[in-house]
């Protein structure tokens, strides 16, 4: 008897409620490409519940993501967000404390067709195949802070706190992942400053002892920023904390063409994944119908592999994306690399068409 696989589908704000449709819609012909059997039910997250419910994170739909077997979520953010106090508008950032995803995969790939879409030579982009591991659920974003006025003058704080365990769980991921690829390792930090990245450094050369057959480099996070532009093939597998790797996978969009192009995990040592494209509610846009989907499609390649443990479906669909590219379709965002223009809806029809194709 086949079984059939629970995602809950949060949509988001902005153009995540147009390009994790077209997710969906890849995840459905997969199923009928394979025999995979998937129960899809939507719920709310973000501004649009808040708008809706008066909360950004619902209960209901907490109990839906803990009931499943893996989330396919959209963008969230929006103004209505932004101007409530931090405790109201947590939304994404609550949910992957309260479902523990700690590890985020964020991978970036060079994609050949897309070449002229890069501010980057060619040259610098053949190769180009990095495994970005962010630490998602601790440091800056969720330590201790504040905001007041102390003697007539407003003063605002946040703290970077990390404990051991908590580096080390998110370290022996990465010294896992890279492992099973070109063995390299990467880690980011701020060490020659900062006492949370001098722990964060002792933990991976401690961490280092059990993966000998992994080579490991410490770069400050500086540096890191510039080599990920000038050298980008040099990188294999890539660890930092939360917000040092918040910025730095931002800039790999560089690598694959455009932002839209970035999928990504969020992981935990037990219960379902989360699965999203990088890029932002991107409100400006939104509703126009020229969002790329293709950040979202990719991420549901993720759901499956990293989710599921389904890695030859996943395949299907990044060679789905492949061979779309390679025809010559684009969204607006991948407009300088040349080809045909084509709407949100339309370049997630031609991934399921090529899906079905086989």
């Amino acid at each position: 008897m086949n079984r059939t696989y629970r995602i809950a589908v949060l949509p988001g704000d902005g153009v995540g409620q147009e390009v994790t449709p077209q997710a969906v819609r890849a995840l459905e012909a997969i199923g009928k490409r394979t025999g995979l059997t998937f129960a899809f039910t939507e719920a709310p997250i973000g501004a649009s519940a808040y708008e809706a419910l008066g909360h950004s994170l619902p209960p209901d739909t907490v109990e839906l993501c803990l009931a499943s077997d893996a989330i396919m979520c959209g963008s969230v953010g929006g103004a209505v967000l932004d101007a409530l106090p931090r405790e109201k508008r947590g939304g994404l950032l609550d949910l992957r404390q309260r479902l523990g995803l700690a590890v985020n995969v964020r991978p970036a790939v060079s994609w050949e067709p897309l070449h002229a879409a890069s501010p980057l030579r060619p040259e610098l982009l053949r190769g180009v195949d990095i495994l970005f591991i962010r630490e998602l659920a601790a440091g800056l974003y969720f330590g201790p802070g504040g905001h007041e006025v102390r003697d007539g003058v407003e003063v605002a704080w946040d703290t970077m706190l990390y404990t051991v365990p908590q580096v080390e769980h998110v370290v022996r991921a990465a010294f896992a992942l890279a492992r099973g690829r070109r063995q390299r390792l990467t880690s980011i930090d701020k060490a020659n400053v900062l006492r949370s990245s001098k722990l964060w450094r002792s933990v991976v050369d401690r961490v280092a002892r059990d993966f000998r057959d992994v080579a490991v480099e410490h770069l400050i996070v500086d540096n890191a920023s510039l080599q990920l532009i000038l050298a980008p093939s040099r990188f294999d597998v890539v660890v930092s904390e939360n917000t040092f790797g918040d910025i730095l996978s931002d800039e790999l969009g560089a690598l694959s063409g455009s932002l839209g192009m970035l999928p990504s995990a969020s992981l935990a040592p037990r219960g379902p994944g989360l699965f999203e494209p990088v890029h932002g509610s991107a409100p400006d846009i939104a509703g126009k119908d020229v969002a790329n989907p293709l950040g979202s499609i990719l991420s549901a390649a993720m759901l499956l592999e990293y989710g599921l443990g389904l890695p030859e479906p996943a395949r299907r669909i990044e060679s789905a994306v492949a061979r779309v590219l390679a025809t010559g379709w684009r969204t607006a965002d991948l407009r300088a690399a040349g080809g045909t223009v084509v709407g949100t809806r339309r370049m997630g029809e031609l991934v399921v068409e090529a899906i079905v194709a086989g």
